[in-house]
């Protein structure tokens, strides 16, 4: 195909297709991205955050500065992290990718996560998304946490392990459970299979979730890598789950 003939192609496509906004639907100059109203309503994580669950502060106490949460009930993980606040217009990216089978959004999400988690992205050596029950996967067809690790990989070369973990016990949806309702849901829920356990033992896991709310399920997953044999657990998720956050809120010039 000329040069001339694929012009002509992109052409045709961009008037059959128009790009639009990945909320609104309102036309927007480049695909994959969020028009400037909704732009301004998705908000950021930045610094100051604890060093270890990645929750952020009301102020600025230093670098690598650990929550009181944290201390006091360390979690099994080593660090985690998460692109967005979860709310507005992040909250509906997650339904639209969850539950309206538009996997397309996850190579855009995935994009702000790398920015979010960069760090520990260099230090880990899989990628394992927080599986479905199969019961679960076949009426959704799909996982998203797993398009979010599959799109991840393909942006930075680290193996995808998405049979590394199973979700072997039915959980109920976590949605409108209680903190201790959903620790409870989720005990022993996952394992490693042993023929998988060699993909897992002595490595660095970079552990995928779309949403870290309450950390029960992001915690029980890591503990059964753990026993598997992983040497560490990161946790990176598009968005989180932060109540009564009233420090400033990031926006990002880059879409």
């Amino acid at each position: 195909m000329t040069q001339l003939t694929q012009m002509a192609s992109r052409a045709v496509v961009s008037i059959l297709f128009p790009d639009t906004c990945l909320s609104c639907r309102m036309h927007v100059a480049e695909r994959g991205t969020l028009c400037p109203d909704c732009w301004s309503q998705l908000h950021f994580i930045a610094e100051p955050v604890c060093d270890v669950t990645g929750t952020p502060f009301q102020h600025d106490f230093g670098e690598r500065m650990i929550s009181a949460e944290a201390l006091a009930d360390p979690p099994p993980y080593r660090r985690a992290r998460a692109a967005v606040l979860h709310a507005g217009i992040a909250r509906q990216l997650v339904q639209r990718l969850k539950y309206g089978d538009q996997t397309e959004l996850a190579p855009w999400m995935a994009r702000w996560m790398l920015r979010a988690g960069s760090e520990l992205v260099g230090e880990s050596d899989i990628i394992v998304p927080v599986p479905l029950h199969k019961r679960r996967f076949l009426a959704r067809r799909y996982n998203q946490s797993a398009e979010l690790s599959r799109a991840i990989a393909r942006q930075t070369g680290l193996n995808f392990e998405p049979g590394a973990l199973q979700r072997v016990k039915p959980t109920r949806q976590q949605v409108g459970l209680t903190a201790n309702e959903r620790r409870l849901n989720v005990r022993g829920a996952f394992r490693v299979p042993e023929e998988r356990e060699i993909a897992v033992s002595g490595r660095t896991v970079l552990l995928i979730d779309d949403v870290y709310t309450t950390g029960a399920t992001i915690i029980a997953a890591t503990r059964a890598l753990k026993r598997a044999g992983a040497s560490e657990v990161n946790v990176l998720t598009f968005s989180r789950v932060v109540a009564h956050f009233t420090g400033p809120l990031h926006h990002r010039t880059f879409r």
